[in-house]
């Protein structure tokens, strides 16, 4: 049975809509002796360095269009109270000292004009302390929004993303009747661009859904939210609250076709759009989905390199997710030419050699299977977790009478895989809290990595249960934005420029710490449930495994007494026909143990005798009359 498929989201973003900002919304000093302009509207800003934009919506509007109560999913944060007012004996409003400063500009907007002019020549230290001492004078406090988008924008510059991010938060909670509202909306995008992981931004997105946004970044919006509501509803089925799960499963698949063809989030949405139908169980349109998919990341020259990978990946997700709806309905050889469609290589490549070799196996291919196997078991994949491959060679071997290896590859699981289970087995008993599963994985994590430094080698268990949780995709990307946000808090404890004594410092540093607590709540979580799953998996398999023994000292017996009752001459294993033959473009290579890089993929294991009847051996699925490839 090929094991249970989860529906994995793997974070993907278009190349297109990737853009490096620089110094956005700063305008040239004003002239003297003059009124400075107006702030440019964020859609037109040019930033120094030339972005790609996203196509037009189909249909434009407000977030109040969508129809989506977003009030229990993400509850709005308490803004902020508002800056304290100006003090009687400070500084009165800007235009009443206008007339006393020669550059038309009063003091308090000159020490703003001072700090953006730091930050213009990429002073980022200074610019960051100047306006965090702007934003907290309370005779500042008609600027002090100003103060903080720049402090915001400085971070950013300084590649303290998820500092940033708190501080444009904090703008975005006052409300969008607040100056900045709308830009800072925008550089949630920015920041999405450059973290490890964009969903740090999904919250912040689906809290605002309602806003107006930014048109050119309409459709990234509508696929960010379409997202949100995706993992909403994984989450939802997970503790089985299963109507709620497919209203958020029907908002993110209304949200996907809301993106034009034409936008180069298409594909990403699409795929979304035909997972959403994979889980309620309407394959024929999730098979369209997914091929309309394959259709729209057909190689393009016009593409740039990140927009390529990022196509690429999708149309391998694709044919990914074609090759199981098509196992899933016994419709073996159509499963695996899509398999087959995955590059070696590929970052899908191991799942689709695995998952191919169930599908081999439906259908006789034995040879093709165990050479599948193979290369699973090679060196150079040590780290993966397949346990259900050693079964699989089990049940092989079992199937062609071949008994002693059938229990030998049983036992061989156990030794690999049981200590496994105990150890998760004796991790969920202990009833954590979902911050403990993470801290017990960040834990194995942390013993790794000072024991690469000693050249130590790491304990085998305690790594295994590390890479049985990371498989999940979406923990490794939370866990990935945990490491990077501590990497920036010790970034920012290092920076020349900065006191770690100072009050900006220990402002960022609590902004940081709240955000990685809210990260490893979620990982936490995430942690659980994919432990706890993997724990009930193992247990079936390891009893899949006795069971395997129990049919194979069955079938010894039984095999004993007929060669008992026939003196002795009857054989029930016997010697199949094969033959070393192979294409012209090939060339067949004895295996002996040794593992090459370069053959990794290609193996096809002989099998010399059994007790099946068939007439030929080691037939490629090529050679057993595939039916026609299904239309791209």
């Amino acid at each position: 049975m090929l094991r249970s498929t989860t529906l994995v989201l793997v974070l993907l973003f278009s190349g297109a809509a990737v853009a490096q900002f620089q110094g956005l919304d700063q305008p040239p000093p004003p002239p003297k002796k003059k009124k400075a302009p107006p702030p440019k509207s964020p859609a037109a800003t040019t930033p120094a360095t030339s972005t790609p934009a996203t196509s037009t919506p189909a249909a434009t509007g407000s977030g109040q269009d969508l129809g989506l109560d977003l009030s229990q999913p993400a509850q709005p944060t308490t803004p902020p109270p508002p800056p304290p007012p100006p003090s009687k004996k400070g500084a009165a409003p800007t235009t009443t000292f206008e007339a006393l400063d020669v550059t038309g500009r009063t003091v308090d907007r000159q020490r703003l004009d001072a700090a953006n002019a730091a930050f213009n020549r990429g002073e980022y230290d200074k610019a960051a302390l100047a306006a965090w001492e702007l934003m907290n004078d309370p005779k500042m406090a008609p600027l002090q929004i100003e103060s903080q988008y720049l402090l915001g924008k400085t971070l950013y510059r300084m590649g303290q993303y998820h500092a940033a991010l708190g501080e444009f938060s904090e703008i975005l909670a006052r409300g969008q009747n607040t100056r900045y509202f709308s830009k800072s909306l925008e550089w949630l995008f920015f920041i999405s661009h450059k973290t490890v992981n964009e969903s740090v931004i999904l919250d912040e997105v689906a809290r605002y859904a309602n806003a107006e946004w930014p048109e050119r970044y309409r459709d990234e919006f509508y696929y960010l939210l379409a997202r949100y509501y995706f993992v909403r509803g994984r989450a939802l089925d997970t503790v089985e609250q299963r109507a709620e799960a497919a209203r958020s499963f029907d908002d993110a698949r209304k949200l996907a076709q809301k993106i034009p063809g034409s936008d180069p989030f298409y594909a990403q949405a699409k795929y979304l759009e035909g997972l959403t139908y994979f889980r309620d169980g309407k394959m024929p349109l999730a098979l369209e989905s997914m091929k309309e998919v394959v259709r729209a990341t057909r190689p393009n020259p016009a593409w740039s390199p990140a927009q390529a990978r990022t196509q690429d990946l999708t149309r391998d997700l694709a044919f990914m997710q074609l090759a199981r709806i098509h196992y899933g309905a016994r419709q073996n050889r159509y499963a695996l030419y899509y398999y087959g469609k995955i590059e070696r290589g590929k970052p899908q490549w191991l799942e689709a050699l695995f998952e191919s070799a169930w599908a081999n196996y439906r259908i006789g291919q034995y040879e093709q299977a165990l050479g599948n196997l193979i290369t699973l078991s090679s060196p150079f994949f040590r780290d993966e977790y397949f346990p259900e491959a050693l079964i699989l060679k089990a049940v092989i071997y079992y199937e062609n009478c071949r008994y002693a290896e059938a229990t030998a590859i049983v036992r061989e699981f156990e030794r690999r895989y049981k200590p496994v289970y105990d150890a998760l087995d004796d991790l969920t008993k202990k009833n954590l809290s979902a911050g403990d599963y993470y801290a017990y994985l960040a834990d194995i994590q942390k013993k790794n990595r000072t024991a690469k430094k000693t050249g130590q080698s790491s304990d085998a268990i305690l790594e295994r249960v590390l890479k049985l949780a990371l498989s999940d995709k979406d923990l490794k990307n939370t866990n990935d934005s945990i490491l990077e946000l501590e990497g920036e808090m010790d970034a920012l404890a290092k920076r020349p420029g900065i006191n770690p004594n100072s009050d900006l410092a220990k402002h960022l540093q609590d902004s940081l710490k709240r955000q990685r607590a809210a990260l490893i709540e979620r990982a936490g979580q995430m942690a659980k449930a994919k432990l706890e799953f993997e724990q009930n998996e193992l247990r079936t398999l390891l009893g899949n495994g006795e069971r395997i023994k129990f049919e194979t000292t069955t079938k010894e017996k039984e095999f004993l007494e007929e060669q008992l009752q026939a003196g002795g001459r009857t054989s029930i294993v016997k010697k199949y026909k094969y033959s070393v033959a192979v294409n012209d473009d090939q060339l067949y290579w004895p295996y002996q143990g040794e593992y090459w890089r370069d053959e990794l993929g290609t193996y096809q294991y002989t099998l010399t005798k059994g007790c099946i009847e068939r007439k030929t051996a080691n037939k490629t699925v090529t050679d057993a009359a595939a039916p026609t490839p299904p239309p791209q």
